[in-house]
């Protein structure tokens, strides 16, 4: 798999620790929206879910700023770990999210975003030249294979809704 031209350019070990945390932090900022949204659409359940998963990536986050050590993480995050025209790998897809979603479509906008977390480190293990890089890069994939198999578990906790989970008895009506 090659990179997109849009992703941060991961020269050397410090790249990837940064490019790694910014994709936890922008995970937890996005499922953190998602979380208010469905808190704004009286969805509770949900804004546990969502919460839940933020607190998740947000302890990863934190596991990758302990791994660098002295190594600013966070600021090298800023300068170098942008996703520039299109989203970072983790972040669940806004387009998909729905007020009346269940469990079960939080957990799959998880697991997408966790495949995509895993195809983005499998792409630099398979092309990453310093052997430092590539080591912790498949320490990567390994997290990434295990939060997919966490979400494939958790998603057997919640039966796929029926084709009409999105029918709304009581629509929103715009204030105008």
């Amino acid at each position: 798999m090659s990179k997109a031209p849009d992703e941060p350019k991961v020269s050397g070990f410090n790249d990837l620790l940064a490019v790694a945390y910014q994709i936890e932090i922008d995970a937890v900022e996005r499922y953190n929206v998602l979380a208010d949204q469905m808190e704004t659409h009286n969805n509770p359940e949900l804004v546990t879910v969502f919460r839940d998963l933020a607190r998740a990536e947000g302890i990863h986050g934190e596991e990758i700023r302990r791994l660098a050590g002295d190594f600013d993480v966070v600021n090298h995050a800023l300068k170098i770990a942008r996703f520039r025209r299109s989203e970072s790998p983790e972040e669940a897809e806004l387009d998909s999210a729905h007020y009346l979603m269940t469990p079960w479509h939080a957990l799959q906008l998880s697991l997408a975003g966790e495949k995509r977390a895993l195809a983005y480190f499998t792409s630099i293990v398979e092309t990453a030249k310093d052997p430092k890089v590539k080591a912790m890069a498949a320490e990567l994939v390994e997290e990434e294979a295990e939060h997919v198999n966490l979400v494939n578990r958790l998603l057997r906790r919640y039966p796929r809704p029926t084709d009409s989970w999105a029918d709304d008895l009581d629509p929103p009506v715009s204030p105008e």
